[in-house]
């Protein structure tokens, strides 16, 4: 896998990804909280953003996948992480909690828990890295539609 990110230049802290698949990501900076700092025009995700989001990502894959393998009639899947991060550099996060939302047919309670776990301690390999420094936690919504 290969991914270049390249600086947009030097009035602000904005980067452009391009990914090995052909794809493209902007990430920027917040503004500068100060003269003379370098700081970005809020136009985009900031880096650590793009982070949570690829493992919110990854993981709802993971659960989705799962749950259609196990011939689940999941309609939905959502996933909202809530992180904190430490007060000194490096920044690392140091706590993630992810709360899902899956929505289907006739879902089956303990299999929709099944794969939220699996994606977290077995498939994930996003939340694998990021609990490396952070305490990661879940919570499941279950919404059965008609």
């Amino acid at each position: 896998m290969q991914c270049t990110v390249t600086w947009e230049g030097e009035d602000g802290m904005a980067f452009t990804a391009h990914t090995e698949t052909g794809h493209t990501l902007r990430m920027d900076g917040a503004p500068a909280s100060s003269p003379g700092e370098p700081g970005g025009h809020n136009l985009a995700p900031r880096p650590m953003e793009t982070v949570l989001a690829g493992t919110g990502g990854c993981t709802a894959y993971d659960v989705v996948y799962i749950l259609k393998k196990a011939r689940q009639d999941v309609r939905g899947c959502s996933v909202r992480l809530e992180a904190e991060r430490a007060t000194t550099d490096p920044k690392v996060f140091t706590r993630i909690h992810m709360h899902f939302t899956v929505s289907g047919k006739d879902l089956r309670t303990e299999m929709v828990h099944r794969a939220v776990e699996l994606s977290h301690t077995k498939y994930c390999s996003a939340s694998a890295m990021l609990e490396k420094t952070a305490a990661m936690t879940y919570s499941v919504d279950i919404a059965q539609v008609e």
